[in-house]
C-alpha cells in the first residue's frame, strides 16, 4: 500500500500553510511533481486539455488532484463553480459526488464487521426482515403473447456481501428495459420524499432480477446498506457516517444536505455545447428525507482525499485508525470472480471497482488498483503499487462523463515516470 514517511510528513505538514482547514491539510505538498516521480509536463498537458473542455463548454469547471508517496503532487482548479452566477471554481467547492458515496457507506459497514455487530456472510433479512420476502422475477410469455413476470423463491438468501459487491439481485430501474426495471421506475424507488426505512419497505415489494450471488449488476444495493447502518447504529445515516468517518477524518464539508452558509460553494452543472442542460438529479439543499447511501452525498476534493488517504494508508489517517489493515485488503480484493456482468479486467470488491488484469479493460493501470466514480463525472482511484491517489471533481452531463473521466485516468497514468 501507499507508504507514509512519518518524519518527512511532520516536517512538510508544519511548513504547509495553504488551504487552511480545521484539521490541517489532508497531506503535505511535494515541492514539484518530479519529487514524487511524476511528470510536470504531462500534468500540465492534462490541465491544458481540461481547460479546452472548459472553454468549449463541455466542462463548467473542475478540481483535479494527484497525490503520490504520501504527498500532494499536483492540483488544478479550472473554470466556473456556477456558470449562471459567474463564480470561479475554487479548491473548496462542494460537489455532488453521487456514487462515490458508495465506498464511504461500505467502509462504515466494514467498521461494524470489525466491531462484531455483523458478518458479511449474514443474511440481510437478519437486520431488514422485509428483504427476506423478496421473490425472483422471471419474464415469460403470457397467453396473449405479451411478456409477464413469474415469481419464484431465490436459490439462496441475499447476504451483506451481496450488497457490498452488487450481486444482490437488485438493480437500478433506469439501467434496463425489463419488466423489473419498469417496476422500479413505476414504484419511484429512491424518491427523495421517502425516508430510508420507507425506501426499503417499498423496495421489498418488488421482484429481484436474479437470485442473489448469480451475477453482478450495479444496483441500489448500497442504499439498502445505508438503511442497514441506520438499524444497527440506531441513528440516521448522515449522523452515523459523521460519527464514524466524517468527524474522525476531518471531512468537514461532506454531508447529504449543503447548509445555507455553504451554498455559495456548491458546484453546479451548466448547458452542454449543443444547448442540452446538464440536469442535476437533486438540489443540494432540498431538505430531502432520503439519505441515499448509494449516491446522495456532497463534498469537497480535500474531504475525499482524506477518505482516500485513510484507505491508502491501510485504514489509518493522521494517527487515527478507522479500519484494520486486513479489512482494507479484504475490501479491495475482487469478490466477483468469474460472475457475468463485469468489464473484462475489472472486478468488484466490497464497495470498489478492482483491477484484476493490466490489459483487457482499455484503460492503463496496475493490478490491485481500486476506486469508483459518480454520475456527474467524478472519479477517484487508489493505486497501491504506484502509491498514487487521483481525484477528478466535475459536474458534467451523463452523456460526456465516461469519456472525460477516462481521459483523466489515462493522462494521469502517463504522468508516472519513476
Amino acid at each position: 500500500m501507499i507508504r507514509f514517511r512519518p518524519a518527512l510528513y511532520v516536517i512538510a505538514l508544519l511548513a504547509f500553510t495553504a488551504a487552511a482547514h480545521a484539521e490541517g491539510p489532508a497531506l503535505p505538498r511535494a515541492a514539484t511533481p518530479e519529487e514524487v516521480g511524476l511528470s510536470s509536463a504531462q500534468l500540465k498537458r492534462l490541465e491544458e486539455v481540461t481547460q479546452k473542455h472548459v472553454d468549449s463548454g463541455l466542462v463548467p469547471g473542475a478540481v483535479m488532484l494527484v497525490a503520490r508517496r504520501g504527498k500532494i503532487a499536483w492540483q488544478a482548479t479550472l473554470g466556473k463553480r456556477d456558470l449562471a452566477a459567474g463564480d470561479a471554481m475554487k479548491p473548496d467547492s462542494i460537489f455532488r459526488i453521487y456514487s462515490m458515496s458508495k465506498p464511504i457507506v461500505s467502509v462504515a459497514v466494514m467498521q461494524m464487521v470489525e466491531e462484531g455487530k455483523l458478518q458479511v456472510s449474514d443474511p440481510v433479512a437478519r437486520f431488514l426482515p422485509e428483504i427476506g420476502k423478496m421473490k425472483v422475477g422471471t419474464e415469460a410469455t403470457g397467453p396473449d403473447g405479451r411478456p409477464v413476470l413469474r415469481l419464484g423463491d431465490p436459490e439462496r438468501a441475499m447476504t451483506v456481501q451481496d450488497l457490498l459487491r452488487h450481486t444482490s439481485g437488485l438493480t437500478y430501474g433506469t439501467r434496463g428495459t425489463s419488466l423489473i426495471n419498469a417496476a422500479y421506475v413505476e414504484a419511484k424507488i429512491g424518491d427523495r420524499g421517502m425516508t430510508n426505512e420507507e425506501f426499503v419497505a417499498k423496495l421489498s415489494t418488488l421482484p429481484l432480477k436474479f437470485s442473489p450471488g448469480a451475477r453482478w449488476e450495479y444496483s441500489v444495493s448500497t442504499d439498502v446498506l445505508g438503511r442497514l447502518v441506520e438499524v444497527i447504529d440506531g441513528k440516521k445515516l448522515g449522523i452515523a457516517l459523521s460519527d464514524r468517518l466524517f468527524k474522525p477524518l476531518g471531512m468537514i464539508d461532506t454531508q447529504f444536505q449543503v447548509p445555507a452558509d455553504k451554498l455559495a460553494r456548491a458546484a453546479q452543472p451548466g448547458p452542454r455545447p449543443n444547448g442540452q442542460p446538464m440536469t442535476p438529479r437533486f438540489k443540494v439543499d432540498d431538505g430531502a428525507k432520503y439519505e441515499s447511501g448509494g449516491g446522495g452525498l456532497t463534498g469537497t476534493t480535500d474531504d475525499y482525499l482524506r477518505f482516500a488517504a485513510m484507505l491508502a494508508n491501510n485504514g489509518q489517517f493522521q494517527g487515527k485508525r478507522l479500519l484494520g489493515k486486513q479489512t482494507v485488503a479484504f475490501m479491495t480484493a475482487d469478490h466477483t470472480g468469474t460472475r457475468a456482468g463485469r468489464t473484462p479486467g475489472l472486478g468488484f470488491g466490497l464497495g470498489f471497482e478492482v483491477r484484476t488484469k493490466e490489459g483487457e479493460a482499455a484503460l492503463p493501470g496496475s493490478l490491485g488498483e481500486y476506486g469508483w466514480a459518480g454520475a456527474a463525472g467524478t472519479v477517484f482511484w487508489i493505486d497501491p503499487k504506484e502509491e498514487l491517489i487521483a481525484i477528478y471533481m466535475v459536474q458534467v452531463s451523463e452523456l460526456d462523463r465516461v469519456a472525460l473521466r477516462n481521459q483523466f485516468r489515462t493522462m494521469v497514468q502517463a504522468a508516472i515516470i519513476d
